[in-house]
């Protein structure tokens, strides 16, 4: 039985996200969806939240889990039982950054390999960055996120936007 983790910041899940975890999963007999807890950068919902979302838009297939994880990719993989670490790619940009991580993957663990999914066409351009700024703005949601995702986002903003003092 083959094990592969998808890992990453998932802030939030997006349909790019979900695409690359059906067809990992497709691939492999188990694919643990791995939600990094502390990234270096400002996150619009906590590590609870992004494993609900990512567990809840992922829920219909059978071989997919999703749980959190601090620390070293390589030692989530370990735990997990992974003999590969699933990256997806959107652009040549992505495959630089990428390779590197890769290559740094298997200094600290050679006996896992990483395998990069190509996005699908559709979600070449897609980023959860992005996905917050547009939704953020009141932009169009669909085809970006589920609609739970996009509503989950639409509340953090509303609260922020309460929560801060008014000029």
């Amino acid at each position: 039985m083959t094990a592969a983790i998808y890992p990453g910041t998932f802030d939030p899940i997006t349909c790019g996200h979900i695409d690359i975890a059906r067809r990992a999963a497709e691939i492999f007999d188990r694919l643990v969806v791995g939600v990094y807890d502390v990234p270096a950068k400002k996150l619009l919902f906590s590590t609870e939240e992004r494993v609900w979302l990512a567990a809840r838009a992922l829920d219909d297939i059978g071989n997919v889990e999703v749980t959190s994880f601090g620390g070293l990719t390589v030692d989530f993989a370990r735990k997990a039982g992974a003999k590969v670490i699933v990256r997806g790619l959107r652009a040549l940009s992505d495959f630089e950054a990428e390779m590197q991580l890769a290559h740094f993957y298997r200094k600290m663990a050679p006996e896992l390999d990483v395998v990069c999914l190509m996005s699908s066409l559709e979600y070449g351009f897609l980023s959860a960055t992005m996905v917050k700024e547009i939704i953020s703005l009141g932009g169009q949601s669909e085809g970006l996120v589920p609609d739970f995702v996009a509503d989950a986002i639409r509340q953090e903003y509303a609260r922020a936007k309460e929560a801060s003092p008014r000029r």
